[in-house]
């Protein structure tokens, strides 16, 4: 009798044993929370270089006193001298700026034909650092006498245009011309051909001090 009760608690024993083995052995154990912790990455913000500023010379044809330019209207090679009377340092957006240029040109294949100047536009553009600003009207000499100015070397044609005030933001002007010429189709004719010739001159606007 004492025997039989012996083996059995030895067998329970054992059974209690293998149960808590096999708890062990199969996944994780209940009280263990670390099987809930995720970790996720922290995203890594890359900062973005600031845009560098781009500062642009403003151009000035002007800046050695006069500028010196050649142009072609069909057969007609010309030239044109620029400059002004007021110094670059005084060309400021609120004074008259005076503009004088020569005009002149020779003939290729030159049979004795005469031409001449029949209109000459200035159309100024003004620009400021946030781009274009508002612009005098065009200036226009039209000759009074037909067909019009003689400008065969070694003659020439002057003038002087003034630009007036302009906006005080503005940091250059561009001066478009436009020449209009009457060439003769034969010596001595009465017949003449339009020829036309275009040029630009870019002038920086004299900035306060400070």
């Amino acid at each position: 009798m004492g025997r039989t009760r012996l083996t059995r608690t030895v067998l329970a024993s054992a059974l209690a044993l293998g149960t808590v083995a096999g708890v062990s052995a199969c996944g994780t154990a209940p009280w263990d929370q670390s099987r809930f912790n995720t970790s996720s990455a922290t995203p890594t913000t890359t900062a973005k270089p600031s845009p560098t500023a781009t500062i642009t010379p403003v151009v000035n044809e002007l800046a050695t006193g006069s500028a010196h330019h050649t142009l072609q209207a069909g057969a007609i090679a010309l030239t044109v001298d620029y400059y002004s009377t007021l110094s670059m340092d005084q060309w400021t957006a609120e004074a008259n700026k005076p503009i004088t240029f020569t005009l002149g040109g020779t003939l290729a294949n030159d049979e004795g034909q005469s031409f001449y100047l029949s209109r000459v536009t200035l159309t100024p553009a003004v620009a400021g650092d946030a781009g274009a600003l508002p612009a005098p009207s065009p200036s226009t000499d039209q000759a009074p006498v037909q067909p019009g100015y003689y400008i065969k070397a070694p003659y020439s044609y002057s003038q002087t245009f003034i630009l007036p005030a302009i906006d005080p933001e503005a940091t250059s002007v561009t001066l478009s011309f436009t020449y209009e010429i009457l060439l003769q189709t034969a010596p001595g004719s009465g017949d003449y051909a339009k020829q036309t010739a275009t040029d630009q001159l870019t002038i920086a606007i004299a900035q306060p001090a400070g």
